[in-house]
């Protein structure tokens, strides 16, 4: 099952995908969510919906980031094996976790602002995003992904200038439009092994990242049961699950995001995220 939101006539709305590959408003079938915690909340409605019946949508969307309202949004850092060898680190013990605040959110093929008066060193991550189902705390590993709504991609674009000026993570990359996310969320029981996911950045159509989500350090199942421990994950939340090696910061010399590039991030099976660099003023 795949879950969008679609910009209409009348405003943004959640549909569906039917078998023909159009996108069926979630109203038309009696279903209302207007935020993504609402929309988890009828997650049992929407899997019992007969798809086959499904169909005569709209075939070519504008579409929006799915991503409305969460409570939380977190991210990992350093949470693949090639990314940290790119960087000749040490692999932490534990997942290093930080906040990347909603106001960042961007559709899936929205223009990400790149301001010079706040980076000269604007930055890709491509990266699986996890969309929360059920209000988790302490849950085991073994019974973590079965508290996963759906999947989806995200790029955690990061201002690495503003990121080391500050010695952490949330403002620097928590920008206006710094998280592309989208283009739909994809049912938790569509994805047989999120440890088993191609991800992918091309910058003008030059591949820059191109790894696999079976090099994540901590597995998806651990960063939940590891998150829930010490937090309530309520439905809707959102976890960034870290970016593989390949980053414009570690290329020989660095390479920075800058007006006019495109920037297209895919995870395998999920979608991709295809987004334009502007400056102020053009969005």
């Amino acid at each position: 099952m795949r879950l969008a939101r679609i910009n209409g006539p009348e405003g943004p709305y959640f549909s569906i995908q039917g078998t023909d590959g159009s996108w069926v408003a979630i109203t038309s079938l009696g279903i209302v969510a207007e935020t993504t915690p609402e929309l988890v909340a009828v997650g049992d409605r929407l899997a019992g919906l007969d798809i086959g019946r499904i169909a005569g949508g709209v075939i070519d969307p504008e579409f929006l980031a799915p991503i409305v309202a969460p409570s939380k949004m977190l991210a990992v850092a350093l949470n693949y094996v090639d990314h940290i060898e790119e960087q000749v680190l040490d692999a932490p013990e534990n997942p290093i976790i930080f906040a990347k605040y909603p106001s960042s959110l961007n559709g899936p093929y929205g223009d990400i602002v790149v301001d010079p008066r706040l980076t000269g060193r604007a930055d890709y991550e491509v990266e699986l995003a996890v969309v929360m189902g059920r209000r988790t705390r302490d849950v085991s590993e073994a019974d973590a992904l079965d508290h996963v709504f759906g999947y989806t991609v995200s790029n955690d674009v990061s201002a690495r200038d503003a990121q080391r000026a500050d010695r952490q993570f949330g403002r620097s990359k928590s920008f206006d439009t710094f998280c592309p996310i989208g283009p739909w969320i994809t049912s938790a029981d569509a994805v047989a092994d999120p440890q088993a996911l191609g991800l992918w950045t091309r910058v003008n159509g030059e591949t820059r990242q191109d790894s696999s989500t079976a090099k994540m350090l901590f597995s998806v199942a651990y960063l939940i049961h590891y998150l829930a421990r010490g937090m309530t994950l309520e439905p809707g939340d959102v976890i960034l699950t870290g970016t593989p090696s390949g980053v414009g910061l570690f290329m020989d010399p660095p390479v920075f995001l800058e007006p006019g590039d495109v920037v297209e991030c895919g995870v395998e099976g999920l979608g991709t995220l295809r987004n334009a660099i502007v400056p102020p003023g053009e969005l």
